[in-house]
Parts: structure tokens; C-alpha cells; sequence
């Protein structure tokens, strides 16, 4: 379960080199003028071999109702990624993963983007790997629905609509070995 505040949660700056340069309020650093922090994003697979996709709830700040990866999240000052991300997937989706099923697929990958509300994304954004047994109880303020899907249907659907995705998840479907078919 999420342990913090929501109007207390800090993110981690970073520099151009992706050095902790500080930290600020969440809530302040999504702006027009985001700085560039430190993210991941995970992919949530079934024993079927299928992904699990989220629509983000209406209520987000960015990319409200947009279709995404499994879940996305930020690290707390010094806590560690892959206890972030077992965070986020239990307090978003009400799955419970296991640090042994998480696979670091792209520890480097970076992106920025601005919506269409003008909140830009600018993030250091490790992208996860994780399995599952679970079916997701989301939290409704932060996914509004979802799906399993094939990884090859998802990423045909991601080269034809990538504007019906975020930006994030159109650009690491590109680069994952998982989503290649």
C-alpha cells in the first residue's frame, strides 16, 4: 500500500547526465517546464504470455484517459527502484509482485513529452519487466480500466494509433525485445 502523502511525495532531479541533483514536491514538477527527474515505467505479464495494458483515469494531471503500459511510477528519495515499483504496481493495480520476477529491460531509456493540456514529461524512465499470477483490483484514480493483450497485437496497434498511447509506452514498445513479433 502507499505509505506517503500524496502532497508530500518528492521525486528525484536529475542532472543532464542523470546525476540526483536534489528533490522537489511531485506535485510542483509537472508543469509547462517540467525538470528532468527520475521515473519507471513496468510491463505486467500473465502466465499466457500476454501484457497488461492501463487507460489512465480521467482525474490524472497528464495523459488523462490515455492508454499506457501496465503502471508507471517514481521513486521516493532513496528507496530503491525495484521496491518503488512493487509500491506503485500494489497501490495502483492491488498486485502484490516479487522483487525475483522483476526484469530491468531498458535501464537507460529517456524520453520528453508535452500533452495536449501543455504538461510536459521529461524523465529518466527505466523501463521493468514483472509476472503474475494476480488479476489487477485497480485503483480508480489512477487507471480506469485495463486489458491483457497479446504483446505482438499491442505492438501493431502502437505502430498504427501511437497517438492513442502515451508517448512513453509508444516509444519502449519500439525498443522491447518482448513486444517484437
Amino acid at each position: 500500500m502507499e505509505t506517503t502523502n500524496a502532497l508530500d511525495e518528492h521525486v528525484i532531479l536529475l542532472d543532464e547526465e542523470g546525476r540526483h541533483i536534489g528533490t522537489a514536491p511531485k506535485y510542483s514538477v509537472h508543469g509547462a517546464d517540467t525538470v528532468l527527474h527520475l521515473a519507471f515505467s513496468c510491463y505486467v505479464f500473465n502466465p499466457l504470455g500476454e501484457v497488461l495494458v492501463t487507460r489512465r483515469a480521467l482525474t490524472k494531471k497528464a495523459w488523462p484517459g490515455v492508454w499506457t503500459n501496465s503502471f508507471c511510477g517514481h521513486p521516493l528519495p532513496a528507496e530503491p527502484l525495484t521496491q518503488a515499483v512493487t509500491r506503485r504496481a500494489s497501490f495502483e493495480l492491488g498486485l502484490e509482485l516479487e522483487l525475483d520476477t522483476l526484469d530491468l529491460a531498458l535501464p537507460l531509456f529517456r524520453y520528453r513529452a508535452t500533452d495536449s493540456s501543455g504538461v510536459v514529461e521529461n524523465e529518466i524512465c527505466p523501463v521493468y519487466l514483472a509476472t503474475t499470477v494476480q488479476e489487477p483490483t485497480p485503483n480508480p484514480d489512477e487507471v480506469a480500466e485495463f486489458t491483457w493483450t497479446r504483446p505482438a497485437d499491442l505492438s501493431r496497434a502502437v505502430a498504427d494509433a501511437p497517438w492513442a498511447f502515451s508517448p512513453w509506452m509508444a516509444l519502449q514498445v519500439q525498443q522491447l525485445e518482448s513486444f517484437r513479433a
